[in-house]
């Protein structure tokens, strides 16, 4: 009786010119795919030759460079970290080169959610009440009003705020005050206190800390009011004086909070920031460029997407530069790389630091891998801006935010500067949730997806089984309107969002 015969493994291959193709499947030793016989077991999501490569040679995907040959590769081999290197290499910005005509639909054909719209004229997803930190040694008593207020089920009697949240950091001391980490922390608490989910804002601080309340107010011309109120553990009279005082001001703010209704407002006025976390070989396949399609989708309908995380587009910026709307927004993303290749050697570090050990178990051998793939999330739309960490994005469309790549510090800068969703992708199993701005998860592949369950929102590994980009790209768009309009996530059901407020600490720690 014959055996019965395997089905070859599943594979993809990229771009026409790669030299390596990635394993839907695992490839076992002996199993031939495009007609090369595989010399050693490849795991799901990695690479294998399917031509030679010689030592020094690049090794391609996505038709780009991802690395160097560190000896000899045959086809059939397995490649990853113990055959591959990196190095510089000359890239070929053409700034401004494929910049184009955006295709923006009139507002009265734009798709449209149920947002809360504020008196400023922009539009939250959520309504929530936030009581931020100045300073770390204020971090328990923010805590504790917030525990105060949910323990004393007064929120039940106010059906439109979404909660009142503690958004704590460990900083605000210690710090150079005429510096540029106190700068990232001063734009970074006003953007959390002026995002559009936010309804009202209790600040609270000890009083002695170098991130001093007064100084900040008086930098954005801010007095108090009923939706904003600040106060120190030390004026007001110790914690529980600091605690009464502060339930009595957002006891005072819950009618005030709850007073916006959710109105039809169009997609323009969405700010989608893109995280992707727990990337795996799947991650630059299947829901980076679907999320990236849905990116083209909301461009379209006037709306404005943030990429971000600088390190982790380290080797891909170049086919960013192309899409700059002018080159003076493409040399100002290069210039940020430039400060990165500083910043990393100051330290005694280097970009490649970057890929995690997890990203690597997932396939993913450098960072210049990791960085194409994880670009795809910004779609094809032309680049209409580049804005510093936290900065107010005051551009539509497809935009850049410089940010470190570790995700909760990313997202802190994006939902400063305005973003009000966001959508992440993972193929390890990111455990993420933010607050104010919701999030919705996105699978790489159908296994994390299905041991997930409770965490993932949207399977993008059926791609790998014929659905197209494009289709799972409305999906993903369709899911953002929704959750826009109030859906809850899987991270908000979970309670997800309280902890991830984390600003990019700068410079020393005096």
């Amino acid at each position: 009786m014959n055996a019965p015969v395997r089905p070859a493994p599943r594979t993809v291959r990229l771009a026409a010119a790669d030299n390596v193709v990635v394993s839907v499947d695992p490839i076992e030793q002996g199993a031939v795919v495009e007609g090369v016989t595989a010399r050693a077991r490849v795991p799901r999501g990695h690479k294998m030759a399917t031509q030679p490569i010689a030592k020094g040679q690049p090794i391609l995907k996505f038709g780009q460079i991802i690395g160097f040959a560190s000896s000899d590769i045959a086809p059939g081999d397995w490649v990853h970290e113990h055959n591959v290197e990196m190095h510089a290499f000359a890239r070929d910005y053409r700034f401004a080169e494929d910049a184009k005509q955006e295709d923006i639909l009139p507002v009265a054909l734009q798709a449209t959610f149920e947002g809360f719209r504020r008196a400023n004229g922009k539009v939250g997803t959520r309504n929530y009440i936030a009581i931020l930190t100045s300073v770390n040694c204020s971090a328990t008593v923010a805590r504790f009003m917030a525990e105060e207020i949910n323990r004393s089920g007064i929120l039940r009697d106010y059906p439109n705020i979404d909660g009142v949240i503690p958004l704590v950091q460990g900083g605000g001391c210690a710090l150079d005050v005429k510096g540029e980490g106190y700068e990232v922390l001063k734009r970074t608490q006003w953007g959390y206190a002026t995002n559009p989910n936010v309804g009202g804002v209790v600040m609270v601080g000890l009083g002695c800390e170098g991130f001093q309340i007064p100084r900040w107010k008086e930098a954005y011309g801010v007095g108090e009011s009923d939706t904003f109120r600040t106060m120190t553990i030390q004026e007001t009279g110790g914690t529980k004086k600091t605690v009464a005082a502060g339930v009595e001001a957002i006891k005072h703010m819950l009618p005030i909070a709850n007073a916006v209704k959710r109105e039809t407002c169009p997609a323009s006025e969405l700010m989608l920031a893109l995280q992707c976390g727990g990337s795996d070989g799947y991650s630059g396949i299947t829901a980076n460029p679907a999320l990236g399609a849905a990116v083209d989708e909301l461009v379209r309908h006037g709306g404005t997407a943030i990429l971000s995380e600088t390190p982790e587009i380290y080797g891909a910026e170049h086919l960013l530069t192309r899409r700059a709307a002018t080159r003076e927004v493409g040399e100002k993303l290069v210039s940020m790389i430039e400060w990165w290749e500083d910043y990393t050697a100051r330290n005694k570090m280097e970009m490649n630091n970057n890929p995690s050990p997890g990203n690597k178990l997932g396939g993913l051998t450098t960072i210049l891998e990791k960085s194409l793939g994880a670009a795809a999330k910004g779609g094809t739309r032309t680049l209409s801006g580049v804005f510093h960490y936290a900065e107010p994005v005051d551009a539509k469309g497809f935009v850049y935010m410089d940010t470190p790549g570790y995700d909760p510090v990313a997202a802190t800068g994006q939902v400063a500067g305005g973003a009000n969703v966001l959508a992440f992708t993972t193929g390890r199993g990111s455990a993420y949730g933010c607050k104010p701005t919701p999030s919705i998860k996105l699978a790489t592949n159908s296994e994390i997806y299905r041991r997930m369950i409770d965490d993932m929102d949207i399977n993008c590994g059926d791609i790998l089984d014929g659905v197209s980009i494009e289709e799972k790209g409305k999906e993903i768009f369709a899911k953002v309107l929704a959750v826009a309009s109030g859906e809850r996530s899987k991270s908000e059901d979970l309670g997800y969002g309280d902890a991830e407020f984390v600003p990019w600490q700068i410079g020393a720690t005096m």
